[in-house]
């Protein structure tokens, strides 16, 4: 259903979030034994001992995102140039928060991105409709009481079509990997290498 993606190697992406260096890889393939560090990185499609709650269902364990930790407040900025096609809120407890979904056009490829775990004020920088150019700012990372009760971090999530809200399942079971990485491609893709 999907082609494959051309090599973007060439082209100049703008960073989601100014990481500083040697920022750590976390590993949630075990239930962690302390807090996670203030900055980190989160891998894509990685098995997580994590996901306990209701809200996965028991099956839907493997992330579908890359997640950049950082304090509450941090700008989130674009990636691309695009357009902000869903803004929104979910509210359960371990869910996204507030989220934005933007749609892009990268040298004739048209991608998705959900922004998840974001301040409230996100919402009002960036409504549905607005265009941006990259590198502008379209949020800032969301403290728990905002975020679904995470610790401040952007879910950055690829998609290969419109999800027609401003949602995407950001964990998959395991049976569906292979078929969700085609359909939510590695945002490494835009991010560069990470780790």
């Amino acid at each position: 259903m999907y082609e494959p993606l051309p090599d973007w190697s060439h082209l100049s992406f703008h960073p989601v979030v100014l990481l500083p260096p040697h920022t750590p890889v976390l590993d949630l393939r075990r239930p962690p034994t302390a807090a996670p560090p203030t900055w980190s990185i989160g891998r894509y499609a990685e098995d997580r001992a994590i996901y306990t709650t209701p809200l996965f269902g028991g099956t839907r364990s493997v992330h579908m995102g890359i997640d950049l930790g950082g304090p509450a407040g941090v700008a989130v900025h674009a990636f691309w140039p695009g357009k902000v096609v869903y803004a929104g809120f979910n509210p359960a407890e371990g869910d996204y928060g507030h989220v934005l979904v933007t749609r892009h056009d990268i040298d004739g490829v048209e991608l998705f991105a959900l922004f998840g775990h974001l301040s409230a004020d996100s919402l009002a920088r960036s409504p549905a409709q607005r265009d941006f150019a990259a590198g502008e700012v379209l949020g800032w990372l969301g403290a728990p009481k905002e975020n679904g009760g995470w610790p401040p971090h952007l879910h950055l999530q690829l998609a290969r079509s419109d999800p027609g809200t401003h949602d995407m399942p950001g964990a998959v079971a395991p049976a569906d990997l292979a078929e969700a990485r085609k359909r939510y491609p590695d945002p490494r893709l835009v991010l560069g290498p990470l780790y």
